[in-house]
């Protein structure tokens, strides 16, 4: 009796309630998204779900018949469904209440129906794969509605009514009511008129040069908040193509986070601040800040030429210093920089600043880029990865890189959600921002800041250039590779900017794959960058730099 009533007495008692009484699920209201400023970007609006209770039927033929005109299914699936279905059977979802009310006038036995949710994306395709989407059942398949699932779902309810040994509902008993836990609400650390900004530049970019993709993000340097981040082409949430999965597949991956890309001279940012570092701390391999690398536009690493992208000085190569070499993005200065500092120094840098690892971005999926093993590196592919081939990393790990090598020498994890509240019970939870290393010193970021502003004002990132805005930034052109060899034709376009210069507020990476018209990321990232700089600009009312 011991066992029976104490050991085996919770199970019993939940198998009893189970048989003599009967459930309809009462749906929790998810929890919205809104941007930072609480514009909401993801919301809800009422439905309905329609159940059936076989047991309560009368008459089969007539509510089959019914449920299938009135819904627009097939009448045969329908009676087969309830004949061979359990205590309750789930006709159809997200009803529309105009629907609801046509059913309500044949006032048919065993046929009842709840309030659901049905997800509404209030900005359509804005955002469409940073927010993701939800299952019909409310839960998050992608993005930030499947990362922070467990707090935007909520628990349900439910309506329990006393039944029978057969299931039919007791007279005169009266229904109890469990109400629903509406889940938790976001807030988004990104700025809905920024994201719109950069969609807008992004648009125009796509139009004009007509590339495969084009992304961008935007990040806040001194606390790694992600204020916009954006892909095109892109898709509707309100109409999600799920009847054909690859263009879904396609549409819906966050290249920005999931995907990787040979960086090209971007990277250059991460070599110059190694050795500008190296050299402030005393290293006598790192090369001085006036110290004039060789002319000469080629060198020979393991008996193989690596060329300059170009001449800068009336058709010929020049002498240069470490400024002048990220100017022009000469590629020999890069090289002699990386071998100086040797693979110990140079993968310290470029492991502390994020390459090869998680940045820790809330987002599932993330990739973490492909670094060659250092014990397998040679003299070679340490030239290349200098300046930024023989290395992938994504976006995101880029644009990361670039902050710390800006904001003063702190690397920062990106983050997309800032708060988790209740507005009802007043719970709120702060998502801080976390400080996971410092990858250089306050001097040695601040030089790099000022150089990077100098490939805006006089280098090849003129194009990003705004009078008055102490801005910065780095271009850069990476090849693509097919089966082992280059591909032809086949570049990624590409330009980190920030401003102002001397302490950034905003950071912005656009990468453009593939275009069809522009040879270089200094004449099809760049200007986008600007355009975005100058919304931000415009919106903030930022004054000019005395």
């Amino acid at each position: 009796m011991f066992y029976v009533q104490v050991i085996w007495g919770e199970k019993l008692r939940a198998k009893a309630i189970d048989q003599w009484t009967r459930e309809i699920p009462v749906v929790a209201k998810r929890g919205e998204i809104v941007d930072v400023n609480g514009k909401v970007l993801v919301s809800n609006k009422q439905s309905f779900a329609v159940y059936v209770r076989p047991r309560c039927v009368d008459n089969l033929d007539l509510v089959s018949k019914t449920l299938a005109k009135t819904f627009n299914l097939d009448q045969s699936a329908v009676y087969n469904k309830i004949k061979n279905g359990g205590s309750e059977v789930l006709i159809k979802r997200q009803i529309n209440k105009s629907l609801v009310t046509e059913l309500e006038k044949y006032n048919l036995n065993g046929v009842y129906y709840t309030v659901d949710n049905q997800r509404v994306y209030p900005y359509s395709e804005l955002l469409c794969q940073t927010l993701g989407w939800t299952s019909i059942d409310g839960i998050g398949l992608s993005g930030v509605e499947k990362y922070y699932n467990q707090f935007l779902q909520g628990e349900n309810g439910e309506i329990v009514f006393e039944a029978d040994l057969v299931g039919n509902n007791l007279q005169n008993s009266t229904p109890s009511y469990v109400p629903a836990k509406n889940g938790y609400n976001l807030r988004l650390s990104i700025d809905v008129n920024i994201q719109l900004i950069c969609e807008n530049a992004l648009k125009k970019a796509v139009l004009n040069y007509q590339p495969k993709s084009a992304s961008c993000i935007l990040v806040n340097p001194q606390n790694g908040k992600i204020l916009a981040i954006c892909q095109l082409p892109s898709f509707d949430l309100n109409n999600i193509p799920k009847n054909d999965m690859a263009l879904l597949n396609k549409l819906s991956r966050n290249g920005l986070i999931v995907d990787s890309y040979e960086p090209g001279s971007t990277f250059k940012v991460v070599t110059a601040l190694a050795n500008v570092n190296e050299h402030l701390k005393g290293n006598s391999k790192a090369f001085s800040l006036t110290h004039v690398f060789n002319g000469s536009n080629f060198r020979i690493v393991d008996g193989r030429k690596i060329k300059c992208w170009t001449t800068h000085n009336n058709g010929k190569h020049s002498n240069e210093t470490i400024k002048e070499a990220l100017n022009n993005s000469c590629n020999p200065c890069f090289v002699d920089m990386g071998l100086a500092l040797g693979k110990d120094v140079l993968y310290n840098y470029i492991e502390n600043m994020g390459f090869g690892s998680a940045t820790g971005v809330d987002f599932n999926g993330e990739a973490l880029g492909m670094v060659v093993n250092k014990n397998a590196v040679t003299s070679g592919d340490l030239a290349r990865i200098s300046f930024g081939q023989t290395i992938a990393c994504t976006p995101i790990q880029l644009a990361m890189a670039v902050s710390s090598a800006v904001n003063g020498g702190y690397y920062y994890t990106p983050q997309l959600v800032e708060e988790i509240y209740d507005e009802n019970s007043g719970v709120s939870q702060r998502v801080s921002p976390v400080l996971k290393g410092r990858v250089a010193t306050e001097k040695a970021s601040e030089i790099i800041a000022s150089y990077l502003e100098g490939v805006v004002t006089e280098g090849s990132g003129k194009n990003a250039y705004i009078e008055g805005y102490k801005v910065g930034g780095k271009t850069g052109t990476a090849q693509k590779y097919e089966n082992g060899v280059i591909a032809q034709g086949k570049n990624i376009m590409s330009f980190v900017g920030f401003f102002p210069s001397h302490k950034p507020e905003y950071l912005c990476l656009c990468v453009v794959d593939e275009p069809t018209y522009g040879s270089y990321g200094s004449t099809v990232s760049a200007p986008v960058v600007k355009e975005i700089f100058e919304g931000i600009i415009n919106y903030k009312n930022i004054q000019k730099y005395e």
